[in-house]
């Protein structure tokens, strides 16, 4: 299989999961993994977790994250989800070359659905004249997630230690593509099979979405789990989470809500093509890779 470029059908829907390259999170830049990931535990019970996972608690110095768009193929419309981290680090931006891999040009894309204003989710919006990378393309947001990073709110809300890069990716990415701009709100269908659902915490406008055809739907949950052990452990809040007793009682939303409905799950985080399925365990759940 792949590291770059998946193709997967969604009832009549062709779906590509593609590839923007990876982020290696390390100290000094960033907090050691399980203190990024897992801010509210430690001691014996996480490293007893980490250790059940194959990791050696002792040895986890650094965590490197795949960064993994969507594309899906509707009826009448070939949309984007998320344009990864451009020129964030030497290992991302490798979306439009994967695109173009998989047979697609920018200008072919329509519809880019941004599911939050993270770099890792926007810092592909813009090409290096900038000017919007898709240019015959209509950009989706949520309106609280706009709302949050243009009024000020941020600037009060994200910890010290990441408002820089945070807010400084956001001023780059988002402004360039206001008038191709789109403000939704919960529960909108953004193109017929495509439908936001509000998943705050992460961030205040977090997005995901449910993508359905043929009795069949596709759940692309971002970043309201960025780690397979945060459906056993939901509790266990990041340290990049703005909300993290909204996202909890989001995370619990939306799992409940992938297991009932026995959807194909989509996540950013997960190991590539970060496809599976979420399946009950007691009262929490476990991760199913494809």
């Amino acid at each position: 299989m792949s590291n770059e470029v998946f193709r997967f059908k969604t009832g009549k829907f062709e779906c590509i999961a593609v590839s923007d390259g990876t982020m290696t999170y390390t100290p000094p830049m960033f907090p050691p993994p399980a203190v990024l990931l897992f801010t509210n535990a430690s001691g014996e019970p996480l490293a007893q977790v980490l250790r059940e996972h194959g990791i050696k608690p002792e040895k986890w110095t650094e965590w490197v994250s795949p960064y993994i768009c969507l594309v899906v193929k509707t009826d009448s419309h070939l949309v984007l989800v998320d344009t990864g981290a451009g020129a964030l680090v030497p290992a991302t931006g490798k979306l439009i070359p994967n695109l173009k891999m998989a047979g697609i040009a920018p200008e072919d894309i329509d519809m880019v659905i941004l599911t939050h204003g993270h770099p890792d989710h926007v810092g592909g919006n813009i090409g290096i004249d900038g000017r919007p990378a898709f240019r015959n393309a209509r950009y989706v947001m949520l309106r609280d997630e706009w709302d949050f990073w243009t009024s000020g709110q941020a600037e009060r809300e994200i910890d010290e230690h990441s408002r820089e890069v945070l807010l400084k990716y956001a001023r780059e990415n988002l402004p360039p593509v206001k008038e191709q701009l789109d403000l939704v709100d919960n529960g909108a269908e953004i193109v017929p099979g495509i439908t936001a659902m509000a998943a705050p915490g992460h961030t205040p406008g977090h997005m995901v979405l449910s993508i359905s055809s043929g009795g069949e739907q596709l759940l692309c949950i971002s970043d309201a789990v960025l780690h397979p052990i945060h459906l056993e452990q939901p509790e266990w809040f990041a340290a990049v989470d703005v909300s993290p007793e909204q996202v909890v009682a989001t995370r619990r939303w939306l799992l409940q809500k992938a297991a009932s409905d026995k959807a194909l799950v989509i996540a950013f985080h997960f190991p590539f093509p970060g496809l599976g399925h979420v399946v009950p365990r007691g009262d929490v759940w476990q991760w199913q890779p494809i």
